[in-house]
This record gives structure tokens, sequence and C-alpha cells, in this order.
């Protein structure tokens, strides 16, 4: 299944775009199949090429590639632009600009959605790739029956459904590669959010069975370090927020000759709520 968009020239920005309406009419125009075809080899084509660039280590001049690779793949096509924003993180995750690498991430991720929709994970619990990427049952009700009576018929089904478990399996293998990418990325920009977004990532990547061992095995090492982190990140943010909230008050006060130090908060063991009280 190849998902295209629009041929226009790729701003950087069209996602934040306030007109999404368009940005979802142009995705659904199709271009004929030969004009496709060859939209597609010519951004195949430059895609090689920042390969090569991503090989050399020129990381900056790859991303431009890319860019230009975009901007000649049919945006409809979700399976191959997912993959060309997944090459684009992989730069920025090699010149450690981590902010572009998780937007550029996410873009990918976005795109696989729209291929085969994922099921969010249940909190505490990683739900199998498997029971989130099921072929739909109302297509082959998960059973081909072969009875010999039309032979062609038949082989078109099995044909249809062969490629249908290709692309699912490919979109795995993508979405685990990104997932990993963007997890790396937010764990390096640190805070609250991103350590914790981090972490669901990493739990969404271990529940693909088709991850590769090595793989796994480091996004399990990161959700045993991770909770730490995490702890302590919010613990600080709630400190330097509780910080400015005494400042604030402060200023408020400071006229009538108070503080909120003459304010004490203390907790009923009973109920668990907070009485506040005065002192001079």
């Amino acid at each position: 299944m190849t998902n295209p968009p629009d041929a226009p020239k790729r701003d950087k920005n069209d996602h934040e775009s306030e007109d999404s309406g368009d940005e979802d009419v142009f995705h659904d125009a199709h271009f004929p199949a030969e004009e496709e075809a060859q939209l597609l080899k010519e951004s195949q084509e430059i895609k090689s090429e920042a390969n090569k660039l991503f090989l050399a280590t020129s990381y900056d001049q790859a991303i431009s590639c890319y860019d230009r690779a975009l901007a000649s793949c049919p945006n409809y096509l979700d399976f191959d632009v997912a993959v060309l924003h997944s090459n684009i993180a992989a730069c920025y995750l090699k010149l450690e600009e981590w902010k572009s690498a998780v937007d550029s991430a996410s873009v990918s991720i976005e795109r696989l959605e729209k291929i085969i929709p994922s099921v969010p994970l249940e909190k505490g619990n990683a739900v199998k790739a498997s029971e989130a990427t099921k072929p739909d049952e109302k297509d082959n009700d998960g059973v081909v029956e072969i009875s010999g009576d039309d032979e062609d018929a038949e082989l078109e089904e099995l044909q249809r459904l062969k490629k249908q478990d290709e692309l699912r399996n490919k979109v795995l293998r993508l979405r685990a590669k990104i997932l990993m990418r963007r997890a790396k990325a937010k764990s390096q920009i640190g805070g609250w959010g991103n350590l914790q977004g981090a972490a669901e990532d990493y739990q969404a990547l271990v529940a693909i069975e088709t991850v590769s061992a090595d793989d796994k095995r480091i996004a399990q090492r990161e959700l045993r370090e991770l909770p730490a982190r995490i702890n302590q990140a919010r613990e600080k943010e709630m400190g330097d927020m509780m910080g400015k909230l005494k400042d604030l008050g402060n200023g408020i006060l400071s006229p009538f000759g108070l503080s909120t130090d003459n304010f004490k908060f203390v907790q009923d063991p009973k109920t668990g709520g907070y009485n506040m009280n005065f002192q001079s």
C-alpha cells in the first residue's frame, strides 16, 4: 500500500500551517500513474545521492538532498515520505540537533500511522504490536478459502495478502527504527516531558515483535534507567515552579509587610488535604 501527497515544493513549516484543510486536499490528490512513477523514480535517485552523503558523514548536505527527494516525492506516498523523514532524523542525530531529530521522527511516525495505525500502549503495559497492526478483518476475515473453483481469483487474493503482509512488516521495521531515533533524541534533550516521552517510545519499541534483539536490549536498559531520571527531572521542575510561585507571592504580599513565609501549609493526616495557617 503506497500512499502519496502533493507535488509542490516542500515547505519546512508546512505541518504548522493554519490551513490544514488544503494539506488534506493535496494529500488525497493523486498524479496519473505514469507521472507518479516518474516522480517517485526521481525522488529515489535523489535519495540514493543523499544516502551516499550520509555515509560520507556530510550530514548537512545529506539533509538538503533528502529535502529535494521529498520535494519530488508525491506527498500521498506515505511510506516513501516516512522513510525520507526517518533518514533526515538520523542526520540530525549525528549532528546532535536533538529537537530537529524529534520533529523529523515525529513526522515519519505520523505518516506510518496513515498506513497502519498503532494501538496506544496501556499504562504500565506493552501491548503487542501484532495486536495493533492486524490486517483489517473485514478484508479477509483472517482466513483464505481455497476451493479450486476459481484459481485466478484465488491467486489474486493470495498475492494481495502477500503484499499486505510485506507492507505490514516494512511498516513495523521502519516504526521500530524511528521510535529508537526519537527516543534517543528526547532522552538527550532531557526534562520531565521529554524523558517521559522517551520512555513511552522505548515501551512502544519493545512491543514490536519484529524488533531486533540488539535494539530490544537497548530499549529495555533505557526503560530500567529512565524512571530515576524522570523522577529527578520532575522534582527539579516542580521545585523551580514552586520557587517562581513563591517569588510571585512575595511580590504581591510585600506591600503589606508580609511574605509567603507567613503562611504555612500543614497536611491533615486524616484527609490528606492541606490547611493553611497564618504566622506573624
